[in-house]
């Protein structure tokens, strides 16, 4: 396909600009990629958004905006293209934001037009089920020659497109490539920290979605707030109890990557997986509510192999394996909050211990 540029609109004055411009492509054209293509043209850099729908690189080029990301105008000087070869030469930057059920597929198929050394920073969230791998596990199988990093932390999408103060984290394997990245995407609205956790990050992303699952399905049953915290916290021991045990820095879990995003997940209703979640806990299936939601549902993916996980590293995970019952068991959504509540008698945190 051939390079479509669309008509002209207004475009915002950028931010202020940090260091030398960079050429970046955004690969995947969803919301998500969207907010950060304006969001690194506002920094002076030359952006590039590709997708492997045709009808989206169409709209995009025609309409400057996502339907799902209503008022987010792309400036007139961003290309959009289905190009692969287009998006992928000459760029610092590849930034993967595809659903993580297609990273391995579109890893695969940038590896033969990624340079030795070329950058690429994912900022999708999921463990894949078949391996149990991360997602930068998996481009990094697909695309040895690249140096993957990661992008993590609480933001929606829609509050990043409307400049909406957000702190985010990377990671990479070296000091140097994170700062690189940080300094591509710092701006006055958007502050980014640096870690060499790597994995913490993405264990944190991606199990968060499942407990933001078990917080809508509570939201669905018509739970309260005290439900609902206690989800979240329980929720996040399990996060940690899993994440460290495959080497994930503990710390790492009650930053911006993990308790952090679990909040904002777990709170809000731009969260596709805590309004799938209310669906499943109203009434529907995963695939009734997934159709609903109208966008993917990392958090259903996410599921089974966390337990495999679990499995793998011997640790418990009681919320986890609810809504995995729930999911695709048919279980009773109240009779799993009900058996959660009834496990056997436990001390809270048991490194605290008493004096006598």
């Amino acid at each position: 396909m051939s390079l479509i540029t669309g008509k002209k609109k207004r475009r915002k004055r950028p931010l202020r600009k940090r260091g030398s411009m960079a050429r970046v492509s955004i690969i995947g054209g969803g919301s998500w990629g969207i907010a950060l293509a304006v969001l690194l043209h506002r920094n002076g850099h030359q952006v590039t958004i590709w997708s492997a729908l045709e009808a989206e690189v169409k709209m995009l080029a025609k309409d400057r905006e996502h339907k799902m990301m209503p008022g987010v105008i792309l400036p007139d000087d961003i290309l959009c293209t289905g190009d692969d070869k287009t998006a992928a030469e000459g760029k610092e930057l590849l930034v993967f934001a595809v659903a993580s059920s297609y990273t391995r597929a579109t890893a695969a198929r940038f590896r033969p037009l990624v340079a030795q050394g070329q950058k690429i920073l994912n900022v999708a969230k999921g463990i894949e089920e078949r391996t149990l791998m991360t997602l930068s596990e998996i481009i990094e199988e697909e695309i040895p020659q690249a140096d993957v990093a990661v992008m993590s932390g609480p933001s929606h999408a829609e509050e990043v497109g409307r400049e909406i103060p957000t702190t985010i984290v990377v990671g990479a394997k070296s000091k140097e490539t994170a700062e690189y990245i940080q300094g591509l995407f710092m701006n006055e609205v958007f502050r980014v920290y640096v870690s060499p956790d790597m994995l913490g990050m993405e264990l944190g992303g991606a199990l968060k979605n499942v407990v933001a699952l078990a917080a809508g399905i509570a939201d669905g049953l018509g739970y309260g707030d005290n439900t609902k915290a206690a989800l979240i916290t329980r929720g996040m021991t399990e996060i940690a109890r899993l994440g460290t045990a495959m080497g994930g820095k503990f710390e790492t879990f009650y930053g911006l990557t993990g308790i952090g995003d679990l909040i904002v997940t777990c709170a809000s209703m731009h969260s596709r997986n805590r309004r799938a979640g209310i669906l499943i806990g109203q009434g529907k299936t995963y695939e009734e509510a997934m159709a609903e939601v109208r966008m993917v549902v990392e958090g259903v993916y996410s599921a089974k192999a966390a337990m495999a996980l679990a499995e793998k590293y011997h640790v418990q995970l009681p919320i986890i394996e609810q809504v995995n019952q729930i999911l695709f068991q048919g279980k009773n959504a109240a009779q799993a909050v009900k058996e959660l509540m009834l496990r056997d008698k436990k001390i809270e945190v048991s490194e605290v211990q008493w004096e006598s």
